[in-house]
């Protein structure tokens, strides 16, 4: 449990009033839980953005999955965490596309491997997922190697063959990748985004289905093409710039049409309305929820969740990690330092359920059902 210090009354009644709250908004499991998404799949446990490791989310009692999307030469959505698709697949094995290797400016970063758009899906699935972070998953690297790359068509035909089978209904919570970057190179996500949803029955409000983006542009032209929720993504406000000095705590559509606002515009209160006139939800860091002390303990809680259900939003955050290294300090547990050693993870999320969230974003899907059990009784 986090500590609650005399300076902070204030934040003591934020969290009473989030918690007392409960809000009908959109961005709760069906049962009006808060939501388990399975980000990228069972990470914490399988290779990310394989079918193997969005089933294994689904079975551990994830209520979505979330694919990131990018396009391939030909059209087609694929799952990747990036379109550059060296660290996550063996492509850099296999002298046939030896070739392919380049050096791409993305959203205002120079980045060299291999790109999903430079590639058929045939040649995509060719290749063989690998884990993204094997220092901190060794056990996930063993697994190298033996799963494709899968489509989003493949991703809506495993919930719907899930659904099928247990009458259960799991959402798919898609990302749109680099928006900005693949409409400049003429591979647009938004349309076919829509289109495939809208083909496999998927409309409205109560669709099972919610569409992201760290960007703003592309939402507010998703919202004139589907009535689909979406949701506006918010990433850490205090990032420092990157190495070539880009910015990179401001959406990049942004950074690149010379608007000078930045992620921290949209966590105040008018930030957060003028957010609910194109989505509906926000997918926050969660340290713009509760923020980390200087000795990366958990803090005191913000109004954030406040005032993004006073503005009408729902309220989900990202990401939790089971690892020591991913958690605070007094949730650690055994080697406090080992890069691969789990921690309380579900004491961490049950921490941000009572401060009010919506639903949060998990690479270990069974601790996410676990603080919910645990939050609900």
């Amino acid at each position: 449990m986090y500590r609650l210090q005399s300076a902070g009354l204030l934040a003591v009644a934020i969290l009473m009033t989030a918690c007392a709250s409960a809000p009908s908004l959109v961005g709760r499991a069906s049962s009006g839980a808060p939501l388990v998404i399975a980000h990228r799949g069972a990470s914490a446990y399988v290779p990310e953005h394989t079918l193997a490791g969005y089933q294994h989310a689904i079975d551990l009692g994830a209520d979505a999955v979330e694919p990131d999307l990018v396009m391939t030469r030909d059209g087609v959505l694929v799952a990747r965490h990036e379109n550059e698709i060296g660290g996550t697949t063996n492509v850099a094995m296999l002298p046939q596309f030896a070739d392919r290797k380049t050096t791409k400016n993305i959203d205002g970063i120079p980045v060299t491997g291999w790109f999903t758009e430079d590639f058929t899906l045939v040649e995509l699935k060719s290749l063989r997922a690998r884990e993204r972070i094997p220092a901190n998953r060794p056990e996930n690297a063993k697994l190298n190697d033996r799963y494709e790359i899968p489509t989003l068509a493949e991703v809506i035909a495993l919930v719907r063959a899930h659904e099928a089978k247990t009458g259960k209904r799991v959402a798919i919570y898609p990302e749109t990748k680099h928006p900005s970057y693949l409409r400049g190179i003429g591979k647009p996500l938004e349309e076919t985004l829509v289109k495939t949803l809208h083909d496999a029955g998927f409309h409205g409000k109560g669709a099972p289905v919610y569409i992201q983006s760290f960007e703003v542009a592309n939402l507010k032209m998703l919202r004139k093409m589907t009535d689909l929720p979406l949701v506006q993504l918010i990433d850490n406000p205090n990032n420092k710039p990157a190495a070539n000095g880009t910015p990179r705590n401001a959406p990049w559509d942004f950074i690149a049409s010379g608007d000078k606002r930045s992620y921290a515009d949209l966590t105040t209160a008018a930030g957060l309305k003028e957010v609910a006139t194109y989505a509906d939800a926000v997918g926050a860091y969660k340290e713009i929820v509760i923020p980390r002390t200087a000795d990366n303990r958990m803090g005191m809680p913000t109004s954030f969740v406040v005032d993004a259900h006073a503005a009408g939003l729902g309220v989900h955050i990202w990401t939790m990690r089971p690892e020591n290294v991913f958690l605070p300090v007094e949730l650690r547990r055994g080697d406090v330092g080992s890069l691969t050693e789990r921690g309380d993870a579900v004491g961490e999320i049950l921490i941000y359920l009572r401060a009010g969230i919506d639903g949060f974003f998990s690479d270990d899907p069974l601790a996410g059902r676990q603080a919910v059990k645990q939050f609900s009784q």
